[in-house]
């Protein structure tokens, strides 16, 4: 439970600096850019901890980066207003179809 809460953690603060390092204007404005900063730091630290907790390195990175992914999408669709065609959702559901396939296939293993 605390790997996936460290995860969760993870994913997180990985999504905070992606946001930041869009506000922080190329790193002229001084806050975001320590959001940015921060964030991808606390970020590694937690799958740094993650990866000594044993958890599979191929699993982590997978449910990290699409969560990640997923979570950026939403705030760029409902924060900054962009707009996704039908295919980049279909792209979307395939990246989570896809770490849902490696999460369940290592439980039947």
């Amino acid at each position: 439970m605390l790997s996936w809460l460290l995860l969760l953690a993870a994913i997180v603060t990985e999504v905070a600096a992606t946001v930041a390092l869009k506000l922080s204007d190329g790193f002229t404005k001084w806050i975001p850019s320590s959001v940015v900063v921060l964030g991808y730091a606390a970020s590694f630290y937690f799958l740094a901890l993650l990866l000594t907790r044993g958890m599979s390195l191929g699993i982590m990175y997978a449910v990290w980066s699409a969560i990640g992914v997923s979570l950026i999408v939403a705030v760029d669709v409902l924060w900054f207003g962009h707009h996704l065609s039908a295919i980049q959702v279909v792209g979307l559901c395939c990246v989570v179809l896809g770490v849902a396939a490696l999460e369940l296939g290592g439980a039947a293993a």
